[in-house]
């Protein structure tokens, strides 16, 4: 299940008329190429598609929003290690997609790879499912009020009915880890890269694939909490552990229609040979008597399945010597000492890719911190809206909504305008957008740390200090909505924008490698997290001697708001990271287009030294 790569006669833009372009020519479910591609692929194919990932980021967010409560409601543990074990399933489902992401170019294809993981995940649902169903797996509930909950007087969950819980969350985080990195990359796959509309369908292939896991979140955030206050627990993870199992049907039910590329080989495998065969070569000049030229093979085709070749850069010159071919070479072309041109370009993308999704790490953090603490902070707050009564719960629903508003005005609003400033066909580039989004995260967190500052004032002057959980009648939870929309604003230029800048720019046979990158930056931004709570409950008070944290669990006497500050800092110094890193990359067309420009010898022909 791959591509056939062939040569077109299709000029380089930019470039020398007589060079060909290499293309891919996907090819079907049972490896055979695809003549006729108007049977196949584009639109109809991805809506299938949209229908998993939908149902995988229900879950997710489902699982995120109700599990603190579940486990503290019902298995009895304390507020804060419930958001840390939570914290830690949504960092492993999102970490773990290194691993999808390899076996997905490595061996199994993105197709196979997200059909195995998603039967995973199905029966991680449903181990939940019966933990909140069959009343073996819980402790004891009779005795266990309110208060009896807050002062940790209700019996304590069983040390195996905990392994029980935490076997089924992990395994449903772990069916994450293949159809998180698969899904997007596979959407883009369905569109002919040779077709003159081929960016403009990718570029609204990714607002619309964010678009489902939009929908997905508000379906969460609203029919779940809904089932679960009305039916209960067990309803509640059964309707995902349902919505799984549909979207799954849906998934296998569009399998003709689908375009496939062939698996590359083992990424890692040929990343470890341009280390080892680099590191051998370390003391050869690049103008010794015995050097020949820089490796390629000859012909249309690279040397890699699925991929093809890639010109020549001047990055990380150490990484070149890879490449040397030297006249002891002549008599074996071991891998582990000489590495062709395209596989030492695939390293060094690689790497240059590398610190633009590390910068959407402070994001993760802020969004995970949301997750929890804005629950928290709506506790205290009125959620009346009118006569209607607004779950707290479902609070988390408003940067869902914010981005299903911002998605749907995109190319009527932002384009338009941004395309008179920048001069940019779409408005503004990949990494524009993800800049963008950066700066509003950091506006959305500032304002969060003055709400918070106000509405503790507020409880503390009108004596609600002691009573977190009681609702202040006059102060609205719907002061939150200007950080929820901030937030939902920062989420659509981000990380749509970094989705299509990472499979655009990664090597053909590496965007599932590459697509995991934003999802590893996700995991990374729940253990960071995990980690920055950890290390300010314990350096800003002591519990056991009456001194609360900044997050203690009553959060009338904690100081979120500082919490918020410091985030914001970091979130600062952080967007100036980007900016640096951002202004140094330069994309893949862009040095095509500059090498093409200069005398410099294409990779087609050895350079010679």
């Amino acid at each position: 299940m791959d591509s056939i790569e062939i040569k077109s006669t299709t000029p380089v833009e930019g470039g020398d008329s007589d060079s060909p372009l290499h293309r891919i020519i996907p090819v079907d479910i049972h490896g055979k190429p695809i003549t006729d591609l108007s049977k196949t692929g584009g639109w109809v194919a991805t809506f299938f598609i949209f229908g998993n990932e939908m149902a995988e980021r229900m879950a997710y967010f489902g699982l995120a929003v109700n599990m603190v409560v579940f486990m503290f409601s019902i298995m009895h543990m304390p507020i804060s290690s419930s958001a840390n074990a939570v914290n830690n399933f949504l960092g492993i489902s999102q970490a773990s997609s290194v691993l999808g992401s390899f076996l997905a170019d490595a061996y199994l294809g993105r197709y196979r790879t997200i059909a195995i993981f998603t039967t995973i995940y199905l029966v991680g649902l449903t181990g939940i499912t019966l933990c909140a169903t069959v009343s073996v797996f819980v402790p004891n509930q009779e005795d266990c009020d309110q208060l009896s909950l807050l002062l940790g007087h209700c019996e304590p969950a069983k040390p195996w009915q905990m392994m029980y819980l935490y076997t089924a969350l992990y395994i449903t985080g772990f069916g994450a880890a293949g159809i998180r990195p698969c899904v997007s990359s596979f959407g883009a796959d369905q569109f002919d890269e040779n077709s003159k509309d081929y960016k403009s369908h990718l570029d609204r292939f990714f607002n619309f694939f964010y678009l489902s896991v939009t929908v997905g979140a508000i379906a969460a955030f609203t029919g779940i909490v809904y089932i679960q206050m009305h039916h209960g627990w067990g309803a509640a993870f059964a309707s995902l552990a349902v919505a799984m199992g549909v979207s799954n049907a849906l998934f296998f039910i569009g399998t003709p229609l689908y375009r496939h590329r062939l698996p590359g080989g083992s990424p890692l495998t040929r990343v470890a040979q341009v280390l080892v065969a680099a590191f051998r070569k370390r003391n050869k000049s690049f103008s010794g008597s015995e050097l020949e030229s820089l490796y390629e093979i000859p012909g249309k085709h690279s040397a890699i399945k699925g991929s093809a070749k890639i010109t020549h850069t001047d990055d990380f010159r150490c990484l070149d010597k890879a490449a040397l071919r030297l006249q002891e070479d002549d008599t074996d072309l071991n891998p582990w000492r000489l590495c062709t041109v395209t596989q030492v370009e695939e390293v060094k993308i690689l790497i240059k890719l590398l610190p633009i999704p590390a910068c959407t790490i402070m994001l993760s953090v802020i969004l995970t911190e949301f997750l929890t603490l804005s629950i928290q902070q709506a506790y205290t707050l009125n959620t009346h809206m009118g006569r209607l009564k607004l779950p707290v719960t479902c609070m988390p629903v408003f940067p869902g909504l914010s981005i299903f508003l911002i998605l749907s005005l995109y190319y009527y609003t932002f384009v338009p305008l941004s395309r008179r400033i920048t001069g940019h066909a779409h408005g503004a580039s990949q990494l524009q957008r993800v800049g963008i989004g950066l700066a509003i995260s950091i506006l959305c967190v500032a304002w969060a740390a003055i709400f918070e500052r106000y509405r503790r004032n507020y409880a503390i002057e009108n004596g609600y200090e002691a009573s977190f959980l009681t609702p202040m009648p006059n102060l609205t939870a719907y002061w939150l909505l200007i950080q929820y929309c901030l937030l939902g604003i920062a989420e659509v230029f981000c990380i749509v924008g970094l989705l299509e800048f990472l499979y655009q720019e990664a090597p053909d046979a590496m965007r599932s490698i590459v697509s995991a990158y934003a999802a590893v930056a996700g995991g990374l931004g729940c253990f960071v997290a995990t980690i920055l709570n950890n290390i300010i409950k314990a350096a800003t008070g002591n519990e056991d001697e009456g001194k609360p944290t900044w997050l203690s669990q009553n959060i009338n006497t904690g100081r979120l708001d500082n919490l918020y500050w410091v985030l914001t800092i970091l979130s600062f110094l952080n967007f100036c990271v980007f900016i640096y890193a951002a202004k140094k990359y330069k994309y893949r067309d862009e040095q095509t287009v500059n090498r093409s420009e200069s005398d410099l010898p294409t990779v087609d022909n050895p350079i010679r030294a």
